[in-house]
This record gives C-alpha cells, structure tokens and sequence, in this order.
C-alpha cells in the first residue's frame, strides 16, 4: 500500500528528490510522514489533513478546546491520548466521538478498541489535524487544575481538623458531620481518621441501608461508623474527583491515586472504586511512608536471616524474590532492601504496578497495561538505562519470567515478588513458566517467603502456662532446630486488651519469615529433581527455620500468640 507521501507524489503535490528526502528523515528520526510534511513547510496543514480524510474516507472534523467537556476527556486517560494521538471530543448516549490523527495506524485502532471495551462505549472515529489535536490535548491541563483544586481543599480541611482527638471516630462525631458538614470536610475527616489510626485500608460501602466506613487496622477490618446512605454518591464522587477518576462512569471499576500533606507528611492513598448491586463501593489504601518504609531489623526478621539477605544484597548480580499472599508485606521488604542499597553511585530503576512508595534517589517507572506498557515490555528498554539494580514489580507470566531471568545472568541484581504459598514453592513455580532448570542455579541468589501476624500489646499482654496440646506442638516443631532448649514448663502469653490498643490486645504487625539462599547442594536437587518435597528436604538441610518454626519462636518470646501463627503458617 503505497504511503502518504507517495500518494502526494502521485497527485503532484509533492517532486520525488523531496519526497525521498522525507521518507529518509522519517524513518530516521521514527516520526510519522504527516510530522516530517508540516514541519518543513512542504505542505500546509488544512490541504494535508483534507487529501488525508478523502483517501481514507473519515471525516475530518475542527473542535475548539471549550466545546470539549472535562467529564468527556475523562473517558480517555491522558497518558493514552498523549501516546496514541486520540482524544475524545463528544458522548451522545453509549457513543463516543474520538479525533484521531493517525486512525489508519493498526496499534492505536487496537488500543481504542481496548479502551472501549474497558469503558462500555462504543466509538465513531473522526480525522483531526495535529494542531487541533494539541490544542485539545491542553484541556488535560485544566483536568488536572480540577483535582489540584480539590487537594487544595482536602488539605485545608486536613489542617482545621488537626484539633480533633487521635484515633478512630466516634459515632456522635461522624453523625454530626454527617448531618452539619459539607461533603468535603465529611471525606477529609474519613481519611485523617485513617492516617491518625495508622490504619492500612479504608473501606467504604453501601449497605442496604446504611453507608458504612470501615478500617483495616493491623490486617483486620473494624466498622467504625455507619452513614446516611444518601451521602454515598457525593461521597464516591468526591474521592473520584481527587483521584482523578471518571465521576459519571459507575458501572466499571476505576483505580487511581492522590497524596497530600497530613502532620507535615505527605501521605498517599491509593483508590479503588468497585460497582455492586446496592451502590459504588471504595477501597483506598493508605501509603503513609512514615509508617510503610522501614529498616531491615524493623520487618521481624531474625538476626540470622537478616545476615543472609544482606550477604544476598551485596551481590553484584542475581536474582532476590520475595513471596506470599496478597498483603503479605512484599513490597515493603523489597523496598527495605532497596533502601539498603539506595547509593551514590548505583543506578537502581524499578517497574511498579503500582509505585506505593517514593524513594529519593531510585528512578521507579509506573507500569501502563493500556498503553501496552507492561512488565515485560518495561523489562525490554529499562536494560537501555545502565541500571546496577532492577526492581520488577511483580512476575505474572512467561515473557516477564524469562527476561527477569536474563536481566539477573547478564550482570545485574533483580529484585521482584512472586506469589507462591512457600519458599520452596518459588522453584517448581519458575519451572512452570519456562525458566529451564538449569538458568535458576546462577541467577536465584535468595528466596524470602513471608506472612503477616499481629503483635501482642506490651502493656496488657499476660503470661500463662502452655496447654498441654500446645506443648506437645512446640516441641515436636523445635525438636529439628538446633541450640533450642526448652524448659519443663512452656509459658506462652495471650492478649488481654488495654486503652494502648483500643482494648483489642494487639498493636502493630510483624512478619514471619522462611529465607532460603541457593547451594551448591540445592542447585543439584534442582538439576536432577526440583520437586517440592526434595527441594524442602535439602531447605532443612541447610538450616532453613521455617515460617512455622520462626512463628513459635516468636510465641515464645511473647511476640505474637499461637492463634495468629496457625492461621497463616502451613502446617
């Protein structure tokens, strides 16, 4: 199919000595035909765009930047507009109006079609020129003054809080705000109570009749308070307006994100919007970096393993990954880690999906699934970037498995999560997305599988003699560990609740933790037979504590409570 210059060649707008010139500077400077055309003044703009629309048969239409509503533009993100050259112009029912200045590109079509489909709408494209596009593209701008405005506001609403009392609010507090307020201070107070508690989530969701705000403290839910139910839409548009998110879109799940300034932090809080039958749902996460980063020795590791993670750190290459369930502290030790080595003179990047904390000094890169920018993707260009270390999110599928793989052989040191229930889970795991046995050996330097229990209160924990049922547990499961010696009678502690921990018994969490480095002794398991049960063998072998075993130890230290050890340690 003969290109946009040779069809202005063949109509005579265009001598052949300059378009072969044209065709050369574009594939040169990998800029579209239309891009090289303009800026040489070779044409001009109305007359390019006119043959444009004719040939491909799409109507070419001119829109003014105020005939173009913000609730509109929210309808495509930014980030995608940008990339793709699309932006949408009108919505007339379930039909949106796109301008497109390159709609005869096959990548930018699927990305619209993706983006339809995300948003329940159909399109009807239309051509517009590059000029009328970046003048469109500029009422982003005036998006984003929108939400600034809205921060603005939140933090105001933040500082004249600051008198209230610490904690969680009172059912008398929240009623009369609920009933004097307006809107903005009612979601400024759900949110400081949240940072105030240290809580990790905040839930808010429609009831069948009531509106009811919840608080994740220490990874268990807690209903504070329940809401006029009238208030839920307000609410909802309210913490989408701060987002960023589409206000008049209800029937599909959003995500987006805010920070702002609370006790001369500034606080990020991560958002969630979910439809249900009763209402719009929100989950927002609080990313409060005074209490999310921290030092190795603050995660719960014992000074053992500790000792193994930073020998495994200090590696020039190799491959470190974290695993567990959803919430399992993951990250949060892959950013401990990358504080560690957070230097002058090492280039760390990371991609992120998505970035829950800021590091000074780390270049973290967020990851764009709707522009095509994804792990793997990410993985491709970031080795353009000289790094030392690499941080990858998350490993998801084979392309990412297997380009981890070959970041960590070719001299660098990559970090990333895995979800597997175990340590020795991580291995078998990796086998199933491609990575041949014999890669993992010279690149898998450390695995650190964890799980998250709360701490007994230290004011009111009580000390009490072990069941005999629990002693018999603790002793068949330390009998394997060396150097342990325990006494005739167990003493374990229970909670008992105080004004400390809201009479709860517990503050605060900690992370149990099975650390497993690689061997020469494994990495012959893994050649000859990398099963589960050879490769757990060869764990305790080698002196693995497993996170079981670390939990009773920390029982036993009046850390934690048997009940919290069973309910996330295998057995």
């Amino acid at each position: 199919m003969p290109s946009l210059i040779q069809k202005l060649v063949k109509k005579g707008l265009l001598d052949r000595e300059r378009a072969s010139r044209f065709e050369i500077e574009a594939k040169e400077q990998n800029k579209k035909e239309e891009e090289v055309i303009l800026e040489n003044n070779a044409l001009e703009e109305g007359l390019l765009f006119n043959l444009k629309s004719e040939d491909l048969k799409v109507p070419l239409k001119e829109v003014l930047p105020e005939e173009v509503p913000l609730k509109v533009l929210e309808l495509i993100p930014e980030d995608s507009a940008r990339f793709y050259k699309m932006i949408p112009l009108a919505k007339k029912e379930d039909v949106l109006e796109v301008g497109m200045v390159y709609p005869e590109d096959m990548a930018h079509q699927e990305a619209l079609k993706f983006l339809s489909r995300q948003g329940k709408w159909k399109s009807q494209i239309f051509l517009i020129s590059l000029s009328t596009f970046n003048k469109l593209l500029k009422q982003y701008r005036t998006l984003r003054k929108e939400v600034e405005k809205a921060l603005g506001e939140l933090e105001r609403d933040l500082e004249e809080e600051k008198v209230r009392p610490k904690g969680l609010p009172t059912v008398a507090e929240f009623e009369r705000l609920a009933e004097e307020a307006p809107i903005t201070k009612v979601v400024a107070v759900i949110l400081g109570h949240g940072v105030d508690g240290r809580a990790s989530d905040i839930h808010i969701e429609p009831t069948q009749e009531k509106l009811r705000v919840r608080y994740r403290l220490d990874g268990v839910l807690h209903s504070s308070i329940f809401l006029p139910l009238r208030l839920l839409p307000a609410v909802v548009s309210r913490i989408k307006i701060l987002s960023g998110l589409k206000i008049d879109e209800s029937r599909v799940p959003q995500d987006g994100r805010f920070s702002t300034k609370f006790n001369e932090n500034s606080v990020d809080f991560r958002v969630s919007t979910f439809p249900t039958v009763l209402g719009e749902k929100v989950a927002i996460r609080v990313l409060d970096p005074s209490q999310g980063l921290k030092k190795l020795e603050d995660l719960g590791l014992s000074s053992h393993n500790i000792k193994i993670v930073k020998q495994a750190a200090e590696k020039p290459y190799g491959l470190i990954l974290s695993t567990g369930p959803t919430s399992s502290g993951k990250s949060t030790t892959l950013y401990t880690i990358l504080q560690l080595l957070n230097q002058e003179g090492t280039n760390i990047v990371t991609l992120e999906d998505p970035v829950e904390y800021f590091i000074d000094g780390v270049n973290q890169s967020q990851i764009k699934t709707e522009i095509g920018y994804t792990f793997a993707t990410g993985l491709r260009h970031i080795l353009r970037q000289a790094p030392n270390i690499i941080m990858v999110g998350e490993i998801r599928d084979e392309e990412t498995a297997s380009l981890t793989i070959h970041a960590a052989l070719t001299g660098h040191l990559v970090l990333s999560t895995l979800h597997t229930n175990n340590a020795i889970g991580v291995i078998p795991r990796l086998i199933d997305l491609g990575v041949k046995p014999f890669l993992i050996p010279p690149t898998l330097r450390l695995v650190i599988a964890q799980r998250l229990v709360r701490k007994l209160c230290s004011d009111c924990k009580k000390k009490v003699p072990a069941s005999p049922e629990l002693k018999s547990l603790i002793r068949t499961e330390l009998s394997s560990l060396p150097g342990i010696k325990l006494p005739s009678e167990i003493e374990i502690f229970e909670p008992q609740g105080c004004p400390k921990c809201n009479s709860v018994g517990f503050t605060g969490r900690t992370g149990l933790f099975e650390v497993l480095s690689m061997t020469n002794s494994l990495a012959d398991v893994i050649l000859k037979e990398p099963s589960e049960t050879r490769i757990y063998q060869e764990a305790l072998k080698q002196g693995m504590v497993t996170m079981k075993q670390e939990g009773i130890l920390k029982v036993l230290e009046g850390v934690t409570t048997m009940a919290e050890v069973l309910s996330v340690a295998e057995e």
